[in-house]
């Protein structure tokens, strides 16, 4: 496909940001890797959650073919956008103070638990006090945003602070600030975003590097098979059955 064409163009786009972050955040995708790797050999429970478009990468790595069975979605009523009527909702609420510690309260996250916590400008009250209190619960923080927004944009939280700086862990996805790579002639607003495509490869990333952690420390990684396949649902149920107490999106 030509570079000419706006296709094309976005390809480009793509795939340089992701050459960026597989040489530039190699380091810390392996600290992320081992984190999650670390907390799965320790009997602990992982959990990764997003607001907004930011919830599709999170969504990503939970009860999926070739994941992590023991990646858990902590789930904020409302905050994933589309989810709701109207969509701007979800919007406000990553907004709203109190919001994450009522969340993480009723959660079954606790102290040794791994969170992972997806927000692309970081700036919003909801991601930037699920990392404040996540650590104070003395869970580890990977922050898997965009660090260009701390420095471009104001901060929405009262502190002033943003979500990487609460963070055990930065994985930077090094989008630009209005998640838009194109613009065109007759095309007022910039547009074709790229944060979910190089944010979810990070996820995935991340993934890989705990599953080989794992192997390297004499443990087989629980990684769910495709139900498409045969065998694949007697794969899982034994998984579910092994991981039952530190898998919370089956009853």
């Amino acid at each position: 496909m030509s570079e000419s064409t706006l296709a094309g163009q976005f390809f480009g786009a793509a795939i340089g940001l992701l050459e960026r972050v597989r040489d530039e955040e190699a380091a810390n995708i392996a600290a992320a890797g081992k984190a999650i790797a670390d907390t799965v050999a320790a009997g602990g429970r992982v959990f990764a959650f997003g607001a907004g478009h930011s919830s599709l990468a999170a969504q990503d790595v939970v009860y999926r073919a070739g994941g992590l069975a023991l990646m858990n979605l902590l789930n904020v009523p409302g905050v994933m956008g589309v989810d709701v009527m109207p969509a701007t909702l979800g919007s406000a609420l990553e907004r709203v103070d109190g919001l994450a510690g009522a969340v993480l309260d009723s959660s079954p996250a606790t102290s040794g638990d791994v969170l992972v916590i997806i927000s692309l400008s970081g700036r919003n009250a909801l991601p930037v006090e699920m990392a404040l209190n996540a650590r104070a619960l003395g869970l580890t923080v990977i922050g898997v945003t965009s660090v260009a927004y701390a420095t471009e944009t104001k901060s929405r939280h009262v502190t002033g602070t943003y979500l990487k700086d609460h963070c055990d862990i930065v994985l930077d996805s090094k989008i630009a600030v209005g998640d838009a790579e194109l613009s065109a002639d007759g095309i007022e607003a910039p547009f074709a975003p790229a944060s979910t495509v190089v944010t979810s490869a990070l996820m995935q990333a991340m993934v890989a590097t705990a599953a080989g952690d794992l192997v390297a420390r004499g443990i087989e990684p629980p990684m769910l098979r495709s139900g498409n396949v045969d065998g694949g649902h007697e794969w899982n149920g034994r998984l579910m059955t092994e991981y039952g107490d530190r898998i919370f999106y089956r009853h």
